[in-house]
Parts: C-alpha cells; structure tokens; sequence
C-alpha cells in the first residue's frame, strides 16, 4: 500500500478542495485514457494523479479568497 504525505502534496495549495477535485479529475482523466487504448495496468489512476500533482507534472487551478 502506498503511503501518501498530504503535508508535502498540499505545500504550496491554498484550498484542500481544489487539490481533492483536481486529483479526482485528473485519476477520471487517466481512467478514460485507459479505457479508449485499451491499457491494461495495476497501477490505480488516483496513485498516478497524485504522483503528477506531486512532481508538479500538472498544476491545478484554485479559487480566489472571494470564491470561498
């Protein structure tokens, strides 16, 4: 089982939303990329988004202090 540090994944985010929508996002994003070409992994897609937002692979967009 994976560990996760939500401490090192969260640095530098304003919102825990923004980072729980942007990993659900982006792990449904993989799952369909699977699904169309037919990739068969173990890997679990909400590992693999998290691994991205991580290494700062992709960045996620967060509300202004007004949108809260």
């Amino acid at each position: 089982m994976h560990r996760v540090n939500v401490d090192e994944l969260f640095a530098g985010k304003q919102s825990k939303y923004a980072l729980v929508v942007g990993v659900s996002k982006r792990a449904r994003q993989i799952t369909q990329t699977f699904e169309d070409e037919k990739i068969v992994t173990e890997d679990k897609p909400v590992l693999l988004a998290i691994e991205e937002i991580k290494n700062h692979e992709i960045n996620l967009l967060e509300p202004e202090d007004d949108e809260l």
